[in-house]
C-alpha cells in the first residue's frame, strides 16, 4: 500500500510540475515584433493561483499579474519607441523562468481575408507571383526589419484560446517563400519609409466568405446563414462554412496588439447580399475585440475576373466601395489596371507588389500622416449631360489625369439602358472626362469598368487608378 501511495504521489508531483511550466501561444515567442509606444498584451499558462512576473530589456520595471485557478494569465507591457535594437522579455513564475529573445519594437499589422491575401511569395500551383523568385532571393536585406507570422488554417465551432501556428519568422530566403505576398510588399515599403521594424500577422483562409470571419451572435441575425453547416464538412466545404475562421483563427489572435488591418477578400461573396453592411459589421466587431475604435481598415478591391453571366463581380466591387463609406478610418485599393487579358480566368492575378504598395500608400497617408503621398485614385463625384455627351467630374484629380487619349473602360447608355463602348476624352479646363458614342444620341448613364472582367487604364497623375462606378442605380 505504501509503495502504491508513493507512486501516486510521484505521478501527481510530476503532473503538477509539468502544468507549472510557463506556456505561451506560438504567436508570443522569439523573433516577435511588438507594437511601439503603447501597452501590449502577452498571455499564456502557468501554475494556478500564483504570481507571474515579467521584466523587459528596455526598462527597469517589473510587471506582475495573477495566474487564475485555471492556470491562465495575461499581462500588459509598456513598449518604447520603435528601434532595430534587439530586445528580450524575461518571465518568472515560482522557480520557472522563460526568456524571449530577438524581439523588435515597431509597427504590427494584421492581414486577413481569402486566398489573395494568403498567396505566398512562391505562388500557388499555376499561379505565380510576378517577380516572386527575385523577391525571395533578396529578402535577406530585411532580416533585421521584417518579421512574419502565419496563422494556420484551423476552423472551430467554438472559440479557441490559442491560434494554431503563428511562430514569428525572420526575413531571409529560407523563410520568405511562405510569406503572404501582398502583406510582405506592404511591409517592405512601410519599413523603407518609416525606417522602423514591421511585423505582419497573416490570418487568412483561401475561399473564405466574410461570414466565416464573424461570430455566432452576429450570424444568428442573418436569415441566409445556416449555422448548422459550421464544422459540417460533409455538407459544405470548410472554406465556405460560417464562423469557423473567426473561432479557430481570428478570435485567438485578437489578444495580440496591432496597428491596423489589411483585408483582401470578396471573391467568395460575389452574388451574395448585403456585403457592404456585413463588412462594416465585421470591422466594428473586430475593433471591439482589439479594444480600439480607431484601428484603420484598408481593403483591396476584387480584381477583374470572368464570373460568367451578368455583372456580379462589378456589384461586389460597388459594395466594397460602399463599405468604405460606412467604415470610419478605412480605404480601398483599386485593381482594375493590374491584370492582363489572359488573366480573365485567373482568380489569383500575379501582381501583388503593386497592391501591397497601394495598401501602404493608404497607411502612410491616413495612418502615419504622410499627406504628400497620394493614396486614392479618381472617384466619381457627379456628371452633367450636354446634348449627346456626358461630362464626368471626379475627386482626387487635382493635377489631372495620366492620359488624354486611348482611354478604355467607359460605356454609355440611352434611355433603353443598353450600354455601348464609349469614346472618352479629357476636358482639361473642367478637369473632367467627356464621354460619348455615335450609337447613343440621348445619353442618360455612364459606367466605367463595371463588368466582371474589364481592364481600365485611366488614372490620376499619381498613377492611382479610377475606381469602377456607374451613374445609374
Amino acid at each position: 500500500m505504501k509503495k502504491r501511495f508513493y507512486l501516486c504521489a510521484s505521478l501527481l508531483m510530476s503532473a503538477s510540475a509539468l502544468f507549472a511550466e510557463i506556456k505561451l501561444p506560438a504567436l508570443v515567442g522569439d523573433n516577435m515584433v511588438l507594437q511601439q509606444s503603447t501597452d501590449v498584451r502577452i498571455w499564456g499558462e502557468a501554475e494556478p493561483n500564483t504570481t507571474l512576473n515579467a521584466s523587459c530589456s528596455w526598462d527597469q520595471r517589473v510587471y506582475s499579474t495573477s495566474v487564475n485557478a485555471d492556470g491562465k494569465w495575461e499581462i500588459w507591457l509598456r513598449t518604447p519607441s520603435a528601434s532595430f535594437e534587439k530586445q528580450q522579455i524575461t518571465l518568472k513564475n515560482n522557480d520557472d523562468k522563460m526568456v524571449l529573445h530577438d524581439l523588435l519594437i515597431g509597427e504590427v499589422w494584421l492581414g486577413s481575408g481569402q486566398s489573395n491575401m494568403e498567396m505566398p511569395l512562391r505562388g500557388f500551383w499555376h499561379c505565380p507571383i510576378e517577380g516572386g523568385n527575385h523577391t525571395i532571393a533578396t529578402s535577406g536585406k530585411y532580416k533585421d526589419a521584417i518579421r512574419y507570422a502565419t496563422i494556420q488554417r484551423v476552423g472551430a465551432v467554438e472559440p479557441k484560446d490559442y491560434p494554431t501556428g503563428g511562430e514569428w519568422k525572420t526575413c531571409d530566403p529560407m523563410n520568405a517563400p511562405g510569406f503572404g505576398a501582398t502583406a510582405y510588399f506592404f511591409a517592405t515599403l512601410l519599413t523603407e519609409t518609416l525606417n522602423v521594424p514591421v511585423g505582419i500577422i497573416n490570418c487568412s483562409w483561401g475561399g473564405s466568405t466574410v461570414e466565416g470571419w464573424l461570430p455566432k451572435e452576429i450570424l444568428e441575425g442573418y436569415d441566409d446563414i445556416d449555422l448548422s453547416l459550421a464544422g459540417n464538412d460533409e455538407k459544405m466545404h470548410p472554406m465556405l462554412q460560417p464562423m469557423i475562421m473567426y473561432n479557430g483563427m481570428l478570435k485567438p489572435v485578437s489578444k495580440y496588439t496591432v496597428k491596423g488591418f489589411l483585408w483582401y477578400q470578396g471573391e467568395s461573396n460575389v452574388g451574395h447580399p448585403d456585403y457592404a453592411q456585413r463588412l462594416a459589421t465585421l470591422v466594428k466587431h473586430w475593433r471591439e475585440l482589439w479594444g480600439s475604435e480607431e484601428l484603420p481598415f484598408y481593403l483591396v478591391e476584387i480584381a477583374p475576373y470572368d464570373y460568367g453571366e451578368g455583372d456580379k463581380g462589378a456589384f461586389l466591387r460597388e459594395e466594397q466601395y460602399k463599405a468604405t463609406q460606412l467604415i470610419p478610418n478605412s480605404g480601398i485599393v483599386c485593381t482594375n489596371d493590374l491584370v492582363q487579358d489572359y488573366e480573365r480566368r485567373q482568380i489569383h492575378p500575379k501582381d501583388k507588389r503593386t497592391i501591397g504598395e497601394r495598401l501602404c500608400y493608404l497607411a502612410l497617408n491616413k495612418t502615419y500622416g504622410y499627406t504628400t503621398i497620394a493614396c486614392e485614385g479618381p472617384v466619381y463625384d457627379r456628371h452633367e449631360i450636354n446634348k449627346d455627351e456626358i461630362v464626368l467630374f471626379f475627386k482626387h484629380t487635382e493635377e489631372g489625369f495620366n492620359r488624354d487619349n486611348g482611354i478604355v473602360g467607359f460605356e454609355i447608355a440611352g434611355q433603353d439602358m443598353r450600354f455601348h463602348p464609349a469614346n472618352a476624352s479629357i476636358d482639361a479646363g473642367k478637369k473632367a472626362v467627356v464621354v460619348s458614342s455615335p450609337k447613343v444620341k440621348k445619353p442618360v448613364a455612364v459606367r466605367y469598368a463595371f463588368r466582371n472582367f474589364q481592364i481600365g487604364n485611366l488614372k490620376n497623375t499619381a498613377g492611382l487608378p479610377m475606381l469602377p462606378f456607374r451613374t445609374d442605380k
